[in-house]
């Protein structure tokens, strides 16, 4: 018998054998998926679900009783994509816990990906961290447009005492997908870490998260 070629390695075993890496967003999720919608092989079932929802970030965040609806889904399916979701979400949550966050930069802008990259309205967070920037909280404070008149310092100062924070990251999404700070975003990370100094917590960082790209104001030099 024929071997068969290589591109008709079924993604459960390609992953197996090469990692996921090698394999494309539909192909991970037919391996959760396993099987097909009885019209339709696995792999094909699967680009069908990320075309009607948008992508990858859509079928992450859409509601469990929307997916159920799909033909070919039905709960226990959805329960295991969202359970495999969850999963990934912890697993990138661990990357920031009890470990001082300036030594890994890349494992706080993955861990803001996915808490802010797919939200549909612009969202303003901070994570409050001890003495050894390690993470105490993450909290989204504000939603909507992030400028000096919907973010509140007064509420951003309450929280860093609530938690006893000796230093916080602040962060939040743009919806556009474009990560660039904006003058407003400059004005008013100056006035949250004059407001926060007057505390002795040091505001370490701004990052702003858009698709698939984050930008550290800190690294910038606009702190």
């Amino acid at each position: 018998m024929a071997a068969r070629p290589a591109d008709a390695e079924r993604p459960r075993e390609r992953l197996l054998r090469c990692g996921p890496d090698a394999l494309s967003d539909a192909e991970l999720l037919a391996v959760c998926l396993g099987t097909g919608d009885g019209q339709r092989d696995v792999v094909a079932f699967a680009r069908s679900l990320l075309e009607a929802f948008g992508g990858l970030r859509g079928l992450l965040r859409a509601p469990a009783d929307r997916l159920c609806r799909v033909r070919g889904l039905g709960p226990a399916r959805v329960a295991q994509l969202k359970a495999a979701f969850a999963l990934g979400e912890r697993h990138v949550a661990a990357g920031v816990a009890d470990r001082p966050l300036l030594a890994d930069t890349r494992a706080v802008r993955r861990f803001l990906q996915h808490k802010l990259s797919a939200l549909e309205r612009e969202v303003f967070a901070c994570l409050f961290l001890d003495a050894r920037h390690r993470l105490l909280a993450f909290e989204p404070l504000f939603l909507g447009s992030v400028d000096r008149a919907s973010v509140h310092p007064r509420e951003v100062l309450k929280r860093a005492l609530a938690h006893n924070a000796a230093a916080l990251i602040l962060a939040h999404n743009h919806p556009s997908g474009h990560p660039e700070p904006s003058p407003s975003d400059v004005t008013l990370t100056d006035e949250l870490r004059r407001l926060l100094s007057h505390l002795d917590v040091r505001v370490i960082d701004h990052v702003v998260v858009g698709h698939g790209a984050t930008v550290s104001m800190a690294e910038r030099g606009l702190l």
